[in-house]
């Protein structure tokens, strides 16, 4: 009789888990609360996969081996606890993925940053010839690819959504970009839990993998000198390393270990910012391991695209600056991107509050905008903390209408900054839905 597999949630992670469930000869079962599109309906009922929507049907799910949960699913919800009881496991998308494949595995995780040096690293990789992919948080689904693809190398952006479900997983190099308050409406405000949830990225390496942590970030050195890390600790950071670790000096990446010290130029790098250079020498770090050579590191940083929805330059318009940052939906990001702007700002901020205290943006904001656009349904606490700061303060529920009271606003030379400091939900479909819509506002002007 074949192991019964259930899944629950139907977005990319799910029918990733799904398919390759179904690869491994289980018999699957997916479940999602919400409606299944017809064309994902057609796919699963092609593949021989079960599926229910609209509900979560306990029955269905009894006798299962275990249960892979989408990273959007809380772990406290009845159902979940329901089927703990009966002895099902519940593990994420990324432990049941790994389990499925030999392939070496570079885990990357942190509250901000992880996207950019997940990108730079599968970059160096891909140009360097390696047979990799790009999975996890970004990209195809992790399952999916382990089911339809051969890759021999794995590039994983890993949310603490994801590490909170795994059993065994073990990457050979994980890295930790930094973990400043971000989702404490998941873990009940304690800020000491998702610090817990960021370091299980460690918990099961080997003295044979490695561990990147970045020490510019007291809290991430303080968390890692209280956790029982067995693997080869790579401290990187812009003071200079002992003998094994990676620094920025001037106009240089030091890459530093056992046997050699590479030197890499970064005057030709795309990208600005302290916060960017520390995501480029994690990744040339991971490849410094791989013995990847320093000349292709900095070719391939060099050519360097950002990712989506990042800093993104949109348009200049009568010398005005647009930059689209909807991925800054926490207060450090939005931090760095007020932090990296040299010009007068008009900042669009707002959406789902996550707990944010707004106290660490303040000398910033007093020093550099010039205007405050509130676009969110409640933005009581954002009210509180900068009404009165900028000359100017308003509230908006449209897109399309912060970007043209921008506009106006705007003088030649300013900048137009979307960078949230919040999550997308309360108006938007996700924080790329958010960025699409400010940059066809911004061409449409």
């Amino acid at each position: 009789m074949k192991k019964k597999l259930v899944v629950l949630g139907a977005g990319e992670s799910g029918i990733g888990a799904a398919i390759l469930g179904k690869q491994q000869g289980y018999d699957v079962f997916l479940s999602d609360k919400n409606k299944i599109s017809s064309s994902l309906q057609k796919l699963l009922t092609e593949k021989g996969i079960g599926w229910e929507e609209g509900q979560h049907s306990q029955e269905a799910m009894k006798g299962a081996s275990f249960a892979v949960k989408s990273p959007g699913i809380p772990g406290d919800i009845p159902l979940l606890n329901a089927l703990k009881k009966e002895g099902i496991r519940i593990v994420s998308e990324i432990e049941f993925a790994a389990q499925s494949t030999d392939a070496t595995l570079i885990g990357i995780t942190g509250t901000n940053g992880k996207t950019t040096t997940t990108m730079m690293t599968y970059q160096i990789l891909k140009d360097a010839g390696y047979n990799v992919g790009l999975a996890g948080n970004i990209g195809k689904s992790f399952a999916q690819q382990v089911a339809e693809e051969d890759y021999e190398y794995f590039v994983l952006e890993i949310s603490s959504f994801q590490l909170d479900d795994i059993e065994q997983f073990a990457p050979h190099i994980a890295v930790i970009t930094n973990i400043t308050p971000d989702h404490l409406d998941r873990y009940h405000y304690d800020f000491t839990a998702y610090i817990q949830a960021k370091l299980k990225i460690t918990q099961n390496q080997t003295p044979k993998n490695f561990f990147l942590f970045n020490t510019d970030d007291n809290v991430l050195v303080k968390a890692t000198q209280d956790y029982p890390i067995k693997a080869q600790q790579i401290p990187f950071g812009t003071s200079p390393q002992d003998d094994w670790g990676s620094y920025i000096k001037e106009d240089q990446l030091i890459l530093k270990n056992k046997n050699q010290t590479t030197m890499i130029q970064s005057l030709e790098f795309p990208f600005s910012g302290r916060h960017n250079l520390l995501n480029a020498l994690a990744a040339a770090t991971v490849a410094d391991i791989l013995s990847i050579k320093k000349e292709s590191i900095r070719e391939s940083l060099t050519h360097f695209k950002g990712a989506p929805h990042r800093m993104e330059k949109v348009l200049t318009i009568q010398h005005v600056h647009y930059i689209n940052d909807s991925k800054a939906t926490n207060i450090n990001a939005a931090y760095f991107a007020l932090e990296s702007i040299q010009s007068p700002l008009i900042w669009i901020v707002g959406g789902v509050d996550k707990g944010n205290d707004y106290h660490a943006l303040m000398p910033l904001v007093r020093k550099k905008a010039k205007a405050i656009i509130c676009l969110g349904v409640d933005n009581t606490k954002l009210r509180a903390a900068f009404e009165g700061v900028a000359e100017v303060f308003l509230e908006t529920e449209l897109m399309t209408e912060a970007v043209k009271i921008a506009h106006k606003l705007a003088a030649p030379k300013d900048t137009v900054l979307l960078s949230p400091a919040c999550a997308s939900f309360d108006l938007f479909k996700n924080y790329e839905d958010r960025g699409d819509q400010f940059k066809a506002a911004v061409r449409n002007l």
